[in-house]
């Protein structure tokens, strides 16, 4: 390791280190470190008691959701801005399997293909798939603004009435669905269905929570912690449950999204394996960002106080 160097600074190389910690008895100690960063400790203190403990930004640890569901659960922590970078280095770092962490969702969720995200960037496909979807994003660079206009109107329209009518709107539903209608009309070549669009967000919730089930918790009080583990942390959860719901999801983007198929079979790309991944990026990549993102702007601007709102509405008034 060697430090950063300013004309302040100069450059001094530092001795290397053995990476600090440790992973444990195979099984229990995977099993145990997943007990501590959901019920025990919680996420933040599961990092900051061993980056005290090692008296390092780096260690070893396990993550979850560990057996019996990942094979492999043994990684290296980075937690600081030098270490960091090192994850854009395809040349030290594997990205085949890994969007998940340690765990990686049944091909069933996916339509029997490793999507773009799981593919690692020396694989040629990776890079044909990337190209087709950043083209056609460009593509449609005339299309953003105007489109999330309507869908954000649309969205506070609807919480506009909701308030009228009943003194109260609940933001997360209305904003899921705005997000949802903006994905799927920047993505499509028509309008889409307004029963779709009210029923797509579910749709989506469901064959997301399915997926990323193991590396969540309920929240649920502790006394429950080992049932709630043994259902979500132990075993795959079938994709059984939701296949109707991806099928919806699958049918309404292949009908509706031909210029994208199209371009896709000009490079090479089948049809079917386009529209998974085309689901992938809308469902996983697009929709599952903004409906994290939304309620959390929404609640730190609502928070701020009566100053920093005069001066949004100053701001976007002029």
């Amino acid at each position: 390791m060697t430090s950063s160097s300013s004309p302040e600074h100069p450059h001094i190389p530092l001795p290397l280190k053995p990476i600090p910690g440790t992973n444990g008895f195979p099984i229990f100690g995977p099993i145990k470190d997943r007990y501590h960063y959901f019920y025990i400790q919680g996420r933040e203190t599961f990092f900051r008691s061993r980056m005290a403990k090692y008296n390092s930004t780096v260690f070893r640890t396990n993550m979850p959701p560990g057996p019996f569901i990942s094979s492999n659960s043994k990684v290296i922590v980075l937690l600081d801005a030098l270490s960091f970078p090192i994850l854009f280095d395809t040349t030290k770092v594997e990205k085949r399997n890994v969007l998940d962490g340690t765990y990686m969702p049944s091909l069933a969720f996916t339509g029997g293909i490793r999507t773009c995200a799981f593919l690692d960037p020396s694989e040629t496909e990776h890079s044909v798939l990337k190209r087709h979807f950043l083209n056609f994003l460009a593509s449609r660079h005339h299309q953003f603004i105007p489109l999330f206009r309507t869908s954000i109107s649309e969205m506070f329209d609807k919480l506009e009435k909701e308030l009228k009518n009943n003194n109260v709107a609940n933001f997360n539903p209305v904003s899921d669905s705005a997000s949802f209608d903006f994905i799927f009309r920047l993505l499509s070549d028509r309008s889409p269905n307004k029963n779709f669009i009210s029923e797509g967000p579910g749709l989506v919730d469901r064959w997301l929570t399915m997926q990323l089930a193991p590396l969540a918790t309920l929240g649920l009080p502790k006394i429950f912690s080992c049932f709630e583990d043994l259902i979500i942390h132990t075993f795959r959860l079938p994709f059984a449950l939701v296949k109707s719901a991806y099928r919806k999801l699958y049918e309404s983007f292949y009908e509706s999204s031909g210029t994208f198929l199209d371009e896709a079979e000009k490079q090479g790309i089948n049809r079917e394996k386009a529209c998974h991944n085309l689901v992938f990026l809308a469902g996983f990549n697009a929709y599952a960002g903004m409906k994290v993102l939304f309620p959390i702007l929404l609640n730190w601007v609502g928070s701020a106080g009566e100053e920093l709102h005069r001066k949004l509405v100053s701001e976007i008034r002029f």
